[in-house]
């Protein structure tokens, strides 16, 4: 090849080169979930880039993409109750980017936007909202903590980001005012079931003496029963009587027996003397039950 041909050979290259290098910085590429913010010569533009494919000035115009996607971030935040008891509180902070404060966010801000806004102001909504119960009622009182917590995050945060939930993982509290948490519901516990107790024996005490009151107006009714009527007395005989005949045997007192008894008696003598004879007929005579 003659040196004509080789030097246009090399143009050639090099336009090539040139126009792709001119196509790859005139493009750009805005992944789903994320926003970008348009720097042309330090200059930002108001407006966000969506995502997509877009066209840009090349070599003078850079596009910056922020997540719009919730995030998820653990942090700790150590603080005090209202009786000065030290509490360190594991935490899942949940929030996002809203996509109208992207631009705000790039000009004004630098850095990780949790690190810089959020967690420092979930750590002050933290300890404001501890610091108003002790540290027995922030262990009991989990939830209205987190929501206090979240209330105050968000106030103070404002709408530049959105604070979707503060979940809290752990409280831990020092040993000892563990052990004295401990011991204190032990003694609830024990006073509770002491007052159970007296509760129930004076149940039973109540309804000892309704049961006696029942009782006695019973009694009373019945009385006043049998003054009226007299003649129940009678008729309960009546009905108890099993139609046998009482019988009078003679002697100093005369005294009732009824057959039954009769049979027993002479049961009990054979019993006793098997070879004498039986015993002579004894005098019986009806009478009436006196």
């Amino acid at each position: 090849m003659n040196p004509q041909n080789i030097s246009r050979l090399i143009g050639i290259a090099i336009l090539i080169f040139v126009v792709v290098i001119m196509a790859s910085s005139g493009t750009y590429v805005i992944h789903p979930g994320f926003r970008g913010v348009q720097v042309t010569l330090g200059k930002v533009s108001p407006a966000f880039k969506p995502e997509g494919f877009g066209f840009k000035a090349p070599f003078i115009t850079t596009i910056h993409a922020f997540s719009v996607r919730q995030q998820t971030q653990e942090d700790k935040a150590e603080c005090y109750s209202s009786d000065l008891q030290q509490i360190q509180v594991d935490l899942r902070v949940l929030f996002r980017i809203p996509e109208s404060s992207v631009v705000k966010l790039f000009q004004e801000y630098y850095g990780d936007p949790f690190a810089n806004l959020v967690s420092p102001r979930v750590h002050e909504a933290i300890k404001e909202a501890t610091a108003t119960q002790s540290a027995e009622q922030v262990v009991k009182n989990r939830e209205q903590i987190k929501t206090r917590a979240l209330e105050l995050a968000r106030r103070k945060i404002g709408e530049l980001l959105v604070v979707e939930d503060i979940v809290i993982q752990n409280i831990a509290l020092t040993k000892e005012l563990e052990q004295a948490i401990e011991a204190k519901m032990v003694q609830e516990q024990e006073a509770a079931k002491s007052k159970f107790l007296q509760q129930r024996a004076q149940i039973e005490a109540d309804t000892a003496v309704i049961k006696a009151k029942g009782e006695a107006e019973s009694i009373r009714i019945r009385g006043d029963a049998l003054k009226e009527n007299p003649t129940y007395i009678e008729l309960q005989i009546v009905d108890k009587w099993d139609g046998l005949t009482p019988l009078v045997v003679g002697g100093g007192d005369n005294f009732v027996l009824t057959m039954q008894d009769l049979e027993r008696l002479r049961q009990q003598r054979e019993h006793a003397n098997p070879s004498s004879q039986s015993a002579p007929a004894v005098q019986r005579r009806s009478t009436a039950r006196q």
